[in-house]
């Protein structure tokens, strides 16, 4: 009788224990880490690096080009492009237009936009505040618009766009791959890298179609685009309605790779949904014109956040129920079936449940 009892209190005594601890679980699925009064699941993507401003230089009207120094960096190829963190704590993403065999450094140039054309201060930190011998912090590089394998190849570039572009062409000369290029900006003076190109081009002038508004007007897209071969690869990199407008000329089944530098988003068709916040046992409408994001900072103010347009991740949640409608630029196929980015992204439906 003494064993059975001693038994009976064990078994006793495990079950209260199972008990307790399922309850202290669903208090807290991070158990045994304190519950949070505020949790967030969001991360940031990729490991930060220090690295010195060594060059600060006029490339354009407009347009600074930085050369940022460090020792062995995460080697790159045409297309990336770094999350520059500035001194104020803004994110911004610049593409790599350097050489990828440069190990120790890392170039990007960004062009001056002001308020009334859609900035919101952080190519004005970097024109105004970012000085030679000054530290700034980077992630990355990461790449969303790598040079397709192809046999030949069409760039479109406009402005800015320019950036990311450079390197393909070096590559794609290198490589002995046949390319031509149309290059278009407001004024031949706002346009950087004009000698980096027409060098590439050497001889072979008729490769590069240079279109500045001031002087031309608008490109011929349809001239430009007309009787490409079926293995040609065209790479647009500018301002969303030249992107379009490429789009809209070349044939469905042309290949198309586009590179933006803002989240390819519209508020046509939003509508307003509720979000649960799992964990923090609240629920929250988001209005048409509201972003998740802004939405639940108003309920948790330490969510955390950065970019605001889709690239960086760190408002990455994760979705434990409801359907996603992804308007970001950065997760992959197989982060979009339970996460999403609440910057940008929102609910398909009328109701959308976080783990926050």
């Amino acid at each position: 009788m003494p064993r059975i009892r001693t038994v009976l209190l064990v078994a006793g005594a495990a079950l209260l224990t199972r008990r307790a601890m399922r309850r202290r679980i669903d208090a807290s699925p991070l158990w045994p880490l304190p519950a949070l009064e505020e949790p967030v699941s969001g991360r940031p993507r990729s490991r930060a690096l220090r690295l010195l401003v060594t060059r600060h230089e006029s490339v354009a009207d407009g347009v600074v080009q930085l050369r940022l120094e460090g020792g062995d960096l995460p080697a790159w190829q045409p297309g990336a492009h770094l999350d520059l963190v500035l001194p104020s704590g803004l994110v911004r993403q610049y593409s790599l237009c350097g050489d990828p065999d440069d190990t120790s450094s890392y170039t990007v140039a960004t062009r001056l936009i002001g308020a009334e054309q859609g900035g919101r201060g952080g190519s004005r930190e970097v024109h105004e505040q970012l000085q030679e011998g000054m530290e700034v912090e980077v992630r990355g590089p990461r790449n969303r618009f790598p040079l397709a394998d192809a046999d030949a190849y069409v760039f479109v570039a406009g402005g800015i766009g320019i950036t990311p572009i450079l390197p393909m062409l070096r590559q794609a000369e290198a490589a002995g791959r046949d390319w031509r290029l149309l290059y278009g900006g407001r004024s031949r003076a706002s346009m950087p890298f004009l000698e980096d190109v027409r060098k590439l081009a050497g001889s072979a002038e008729d490769r590069v179609t240079v279109v500045a508004d001031d002087e031309d007007g608008r490109p011929d897209l349809a001239a430009f685009l007309a009787d490409l071969a079926p293995s040609t690869a065209v790479h647009v990199c500018g301002p969303e309605a030249l992107m379009e407008a490429v789009a809209a000329t070349l044939p469905p089944s042309a290949d198309l790779h586009l590179e933006r530098f803002t989240p390819h988003t519209s508020t046509d068709g939003n509508g307003a949904f509720e979000v649960e916040l799992r964990r923090s046992r609240r629920t929250i409408e988001v209005p048409a014109d509201t972003t998740v994001l802004a939405a639940v900072r108003a309920e948790l103010p330490n969510t955390a956040y950065s970019c605001e347009q889709g690239f960086c991740g760190t408002c990455q949640q994760r979705v434990l129920e409801g359907e996603i409608d992804h308007r970001d630029e950065l997760l992959t196929d197989a982060e979009r079936g339970d996460s999403m980015l609440i910057c940008v992204s929102r609910a398909s439906g009328d109701r959308i449940v976080l783990d926050m």
